[in-house]
């Protein structure tokens, strides 16, 4: 009988590739991609570190599938970048999917609840990706409403994120009885595996999600890091030099890399903190439900 039986499953269900398109950074966003992981290169590096599946989450993208698909162990997913009803942005991973799903799902989008529509409709698995992170821009009140009434799972232990964010999303998550799972976000090769998803009990990927919508899944390994932070985008950034030799021109601006990192460090640490303080003001409410949220979602606009 397998040890995994005992043991569970793990797989990291956030992780990137070069097929995760530019990077968002003005000026750079012509010439610096998300990520310059090979996908067979990823795949290899989870396996070494005990994934017993693989799956690729690239923003709105699946072809790194092309190189993988082979592999008996592998699944496709990808990182769906949303609108919510007030406009603001949401990433979402969505697991499991096939091509047609993906044609679907980009078309909807832009469309919050249509979209939450169909991946009921197809049964498929979502999770609502690091909520207390700045990285997608603003929040309000009424996105955590949202995110309380529509996804079955939070992203708990995001890889590079900072451990009192990921602290404030697992507690969010335990206040409105969602399902944890954990993925390294990763965007260079050193973070891959960093942070996965154990289900115990499984044996085969249906269990894996089955257990999952059951909520027998754990969200473990490392939360995010200053250090980390810097290493990765220095490494992005190497490896943008590699592909545009030009840009070494400027390299001088890796220098300035240490400073960009801790500011970012430091505007997430505050977001996550306004947030969750927003969040617990508005549970002392007098006429808030005992244990739960008294958000309600407002109609979209």
């Amino acid at each position: 009988m397998c040890n995994c039986y005992y043991l569970g499953m793990r797989c990291d269900l956030h992780v990137h590739t070069v097929h995760s398109g530019m990077c968002e950074i003005p000026v750079f966003r012509s010439i610096c991609r998300e990520s310059y992981n090979p996908p067979d290169e990823v795949y290899e590096r989870l396996k070494f570190l005990g994934m017993n599946l693989v799956t690729i989450t690239d923003h709105d993208s699946i072809d790194a599938a092309e190189s993988l698909r082979r592999h008996p162990d592998f699944f496709l997913s990808e990182e769906v970048s949303c609108v919510l009803p007030g406009g603001n942005k949401l990433h979402v991973g969505v697991y499991d999917i096939e091509e047609r799903d993906h044609v679907e799902i980009q078309r909807r989008a832009s469309d919050f609840l249509s979209l939450i529509a169909y991946l009921r409709e197809r049964r498929l698995f979502f999770s609502a990706n690091h909520i207390f992170s700045s990285l997608t821009g603003p929040r309000s009140l009424g996105d955590f409403a949202w995110l309380e009434t529509m996804a079955p799972c939070f992203e708990t232990r995001n890889g590079t994120m900072p451990k009192m964010n990921n602290a404030q999303a697992a507690l969010f998550a335990e206040i409105t009885g969602k399902i944890a799972m954990g993925g390294s976000d990763a965007h260079a090769m050193a973070t891959v595996g960093a942070a996965y998803t154990v289900v115990e009990g499984a044996r085969n990927k249906r269990e894996f999600f089955d257990g999952l919508r059951a909520g027998r899944a754990r969200a473990e390994g490392q939360n995010g890091s200053y250090y980390k932070l810097t290493r990765d985008v220095l490494c992005v950034a190497a490896s943008m030099m590699r592909e545009h030799p030009a840009a070494v021109a400027l390299a001088p601006l890796m220098l300035v890399i240490p400073f960009v990192t801790l500011g970012n460090y430091v505007r997430e640490a505050l977001f996550g903190n306004y947030w969750m303080t927003r969040l617990e003001r508005e549970r002392s409410l007098p006429t808030r439900p005992s244990g739960m949220l008294s958000l309600k979602p407002q109609a979209a606009a």
